[in-house]
């Protein structure tokens, strides 16, 4: 170990791998001609308990794109089913487990890598991934943490200076290596991995694993059956959450795979994402999705279906019908808690049941009947709010209201009168509070696909990255204070 480079001289706990070689292979790294640190995340540098100031660029390239100075490397093992097809051929096929470490807050958190190489998991494939996918991964992590979404984020990414082909870009194009930091590597296609070769007894440890690390208060079960259970329920919620969090925001994965759910309800492995512009429930973000599995309107659904898909290894070493008895609320947990971010776009944190049902129903609505960006109307909500919209429904977006056509005059004024209400159930002095709440959950910048395309074409006519860190501090800064690191 290089004892002068703080990154590798953190406190690596061997958590995952104690649990024996069942789970992964040890895999080592690729040799790559150049590192060239492209991103470092120093916010996470800070949640491990190191001054960014005293960890040097070259100290990241050591450790996280020249990769020396510890090991040993574990590419895990799973299964999963893709697009409904289950395919025993998964694994980590070009990144591993770099290590674990707890984080000042006392979570243990994982480095993961992506583009590190081949392992035995690759089936044919060179391990790497471009530059454009990891400038990809690191904007949408980003822009997922500010927007208040439970998700994975990238702790690096290094220009690694090989030339890739593909058949999705231009090629020949640029090769990168991305780390990931995040709760947890475990994914639901692990325990399906475990349900094919029959092996309950390995599910079994590795269950009371994720209960130890990620559902600790399961423990106050001394019973396995209530403490399985309760990290079931525990899961299904946490997903639900998730898949609130996605909408609200307007995101789409893109490819919800059983391999790409983690175990721990986080959102992570950003491929062919993308945030929708007007609202489309059929809005797609993989081109290779022909029948919209996996569109915008589909997530909440799909996301359940592999809960229940998960339910296929659990119940070797637990009851079915306890296993189907807690997925049953996911429906209604979803909604509301999609409803609670919905409530906080427009502006409100608590309103009477039905009024607040209404209103999000009227909203999506008249999104989906004129033609307005989905992010658009909420800014635009932000933008014109003012507190007279209390006394006077004749107020509320009536410069856009004289802007518009009729029938689209039409489409808002049951809205126009919704609202109204719902600022009315509330006193005069709360309308400061609604103002603040809309410029603290609208983002001021949307990470859209002309966006992204925005920045990557001087990275690649120029290899000029101002424009991309510039969208990158406005991302992470979405609601303002663009500028603070």
């Amino acid at each position: 170990m290089t004892a002068a480079n703080p990154l590798l001289a953190l406190d690596y706990l061997p958590a995952l791998e104690s649990l024996g070689d069942d789970y992964y292979d040890v895999v080592s790294a690729a040799e790559f001609p150049q590192h060239r640190l492209r991103f470092r995340n120093d916010d996470l540098v800070r949640r491990l308990g190191l001054d960014p100031a005293a960890v040097s660029d070259g100290d990241f390239i050591e450790a996280f794109g020249k990769f020396q100075g510890r090991e040993p490397f574990l590419a895990l093992r799973y299964h999963g089913y893709q697009f409904g097809e289950y395919n025993p051929f998964l694994g980590d096929g070009r990144g591993f487990l770099y290590g674990q470490v707890r984080g000042i807050d006392g979570t243990l958190y994982d480095f993961g890598t992506k583009g590190s190489g081949t392992t035995p998991y690759s089936r044919g494939g060179d391990g790497r991934l471009t530059l454009k996918g990891g400038v990809r991964e690191v904007l949408a992590a980003e822009a997922l943490h500010a927007l208040g979404v439970n998700t994975s984020r990238a702790f690096s990414l290094v220009e690694t200076g090989e030339a890739l082909w593909r058949g999705d870009e231009p090629s020949p194009t640029r090769s990168s290596v991305l780390v990931r930091f995040s709760q947890s590597h475990i994914r639901f296609g692990t325990f399906e991995r475990l349900e094919y070769h029959n092996r309950p007894d390995l599910i079994a440890k590795l269950l009371e694993h994720v209960i130890d690390v990620y559902y600790p208060e399961a423990r106050l079960f001394t019973d396995a059956q209530e403490r399985y259970l309760h990290f079931y329920g525990e899961l299904c919620d946490r997903v639900a959450r998730l898949a609130a969090q996605w909408m609200s925001v307007g995101f789409c994965h893109g490819v919800l795979n059983t391999d790409n759910m983690s175990i721990t309800g986080e959102s992570f492995d950003y491929g062919p994402y993308a945030f929708m512009d007007g609202y489309d429930p059929r809005f797609t973000a993989a081109y290779f999705d022909y029948a919209g599995r996996y569109s915008y309107g589909n997530q909440p659904l799909i996301c359940q279906m592999n809960l229940k898909a998960l339910q296929k290894p659990l119940k070797l070493i637990m009851p079915e019908a306890e296993l189907e008895t807690a997925l049953e609320p996911f429906k209604d947990r979803y909604e509301t808690y999609y409803r609670q971010r919905m409530l906080q776009k427009l502006g409100f944190e608590q309103l009477d049941a039905d009024l607040a049902t209404a209103l999000v129903n009227q909203t999506i609505d008249l999104l989906s009947a004129v033609q307005v960006g989905y992010h658009d109307f909420f800014f635009a909500l932000t933008e014109q709010f003012s507190p007279r919209w209390r006394e006077q429904a004749g107020d509320i977006f009536s410069t856009t209201l004289q802007a518009s056509d009729s029938a689209a005059a039409a489409q808002l004024e049951p809205w126009r009168q919704i609202y109204h209400r719902c600022l009315q159930s509330l006193k005069a002095e709360q309308m400061e509070q609604v103002a603040a709440l809309l410029k603290g959950t609208n983002p001021q910048t949307v990470l859209l696909r002309p966006e992204i395309e925005a920045v990557w074409e001087p990275i690649t006519t120029e290899d000029n990255w101002q424009p991309f860190y510039d969208l990158l501090d406005k991302i992470q800064h979405p609601f303002g204070q663009i500028g603070q690191t």
